[in-house]
């Protein structure tokens, strides 16, 4: 055992100890105490050796516990077959004070007892907040840990998006890239990946088969690969995307000719396992549109569209039905229409960031840094006639990871005002959306196979190599 280890264990005063494969937890009820702060601490800020014993004890100490990451396709496939229904799975996007959200979620899904729920991160977003998927992992664990949640983790690769302006200029490159993030993040734990291939979508086609064409061959051959590097045990749950968000509403004919598409493609490929959900545009975008004084606009979300979209890839595909994507935004008023169209996934994400920034708990001289920070390095977001306020909106999402340990390293009374108000968000929206209660379900549906971390080798051999790895 390395001193990395040693030191992370010993963080538990003896409640922990290693065993061979994994550890032996003794006394539960240490891993809801400060210690655990410590390791995820650990994990995200550590030297590189330290970083890795933190995470590999996170990642065993939820082995342990039940709170190991999962997919969510069974389920999901459940559903398909209209063995449960009623309930919309939120979509957690962690973007910002990342532990101390995921604490929130925790408590408030411990609290109604919902076991259907996603925390996800986009590619975007993992660039700029610097969330490598190993870490994001970690915390979400510690979280977990720390409040006592004991279900399965269904950790999601939101937007493995294809950017078509690369695409364009290298094809087989752009969805290389896309692929290397994959691989990635399923090996650190991400069991849920909605591949994004819409962008490719060509609407001056001449025929709807044809303009999805790009975009179900492309998401096809992601999924084969997916499929190629799951663990033993877990069959990944992999959305595709029909409609870009912010752009053209969805049709179903559009649905048939993307699914029809994907699955002829997935059986060409030798593929037997196809998509648990398909996501669709409905009239809604990212972050919502901000307006000049820096309120969000009115949004117009069909509905109706909604609901026959997520009927047709129900009843014709067997799949847990559509996804309402760029919805945090919308009036509290809005959220209770998700179950009762059917939707089965709705993703979430910047509101969270904006109570956060907006919080009265928040240094305002930190937010002042961190906007002088977008004005130095985000020129590029600012459009020409954008207010102060609509920039900002847009762009300070981009000081998040340069401010990563700021943050981290706020009062604990601060971290924790805003985590408060969070937490409050977090009970209504699963209350809204009708997963209080969907614990019995992730009981009756999900089996997440232990599984016992190989990098505990890459920990040995850093600190064989070199004792002071990170100090």
């Amino acid at each position: 055992m390395t001193d990395h280890v040693k030191q992370a264990l010993a963080l538990f005063g003896g409640a922990v100890t290693q065993v061979p494969g994994g550890v032996r937890i003794t006394d539960p009820a240490a891993l809801r105490g400060p210690a655990t702060d410590r390791l995820v601490r650990q994990a995200v800020l550590g030297g590189e050796a330290e970083r890795e014993a933190a995470r590999w004890l996170l990642w065993e100490l939820g082995q342990g516990t039940g709170a190991r990451p999962a997919s969510i396709n069974d389920l999901y496939l459940a559903r398909g077959r209209g063995e449960c229904s009623g309930f919309t799975v939120p979509a957690i996007n962690v973007r910002m004070l990342a532990y101390d959200t995921a604490r929130a979620v925790f408590r408030a899904a411990r609290a109604g007892k919902a076991g259907a729920i996603i925390l996800e991160i986009a590619r975007s977003e993992i660039a700029y907040t610097a969330q490598r998927p190993d870490e994001y992992v970690a915390v979400l664990i510690g979280a977990a840990l720390r409040e006592g949640y004991t279900l399965p983790l269904f950790i999601q690769g939101d937007h493995c998006q294809v950017n078509a302006k690369k695409y364009a200029a290298d094809p087989d490159g752009e969805v290389g890239e896309v692929k290397k993030l994959i691989a990635e993040e399923v090996a650190a734990g991400f069991y849920n990946i909605d591949v994004d291939t819409s962008t490719l979508v060509d609407l001056s086609r001449p025929t709807l088969e044809e303009q999805q064409r790009d975009n179900f061959e492309r998401c096809a051959e992601i999924t084969a690969f997916i499929r190629e590097r799951e663990p033993e045990g877990v069959t990944v749950s992999v959305g595709g995307e029909i409609g870009e968000v912010g752009h053209k509403n969805s049709t179903v004919e559009e649905l048939h000719a993307f699914m029809q598409g994907c699955r002829t493609t997935l059986e060409r490929l030798g593929v037997p396992e196809g998509l648990s959900k398909i996501s669709v545009q409905t009239g809604t975008s990212h972050g919502g549109v901000v307006l000049p004084d820096g309120s969000i606009a009115e949004v117009k979300l069909d509905l109706k569209a909604l609901a026959a979209l997520s009927q047709a890839a129900q009843r014709d595909y067997g799949t847990a039905g559509a996804v309402q994507h760029g919805a945090s935004t919308l009036p509290s008023n809005a959220f209770g229409n998700f179950p009762r169209v059917e939707a089965c996934e709705i993703h979430l994400a910047t509101n969270f960031q904006n109570m956060v920034y907006d919080h009265p708990k928040f240094p305002a001289e930190l937010r002042a840094r961190m906007y002088a920070w977008v004005d130095a390095n985000a020129q590029g977001d600012r459009k020409a006639d954008d207010s102060e306020e609509q920039f900002y909106y847009k762009a300070r999402k981009k000081a998040i990871g340069p401010f990563k340990e700021e943050c981290w390293s706020l009062p604990q009374d601060v971290r924790d005002a805003i985590a408060a108000d969070l937490e409050t968000t977090f009970r209504f929206l699963f209350e809204q959306l009708n997963v209080n209660g969907t614990n019995t379900l992730v009981d009756r549906f999900i089996h997440a196979p232990v599984q016992h971390h190989a990098s505990l080798e890459k920990v040995l051999v850093s600190a064989e190599d070199d004792p002071d790895a990170g100090e």
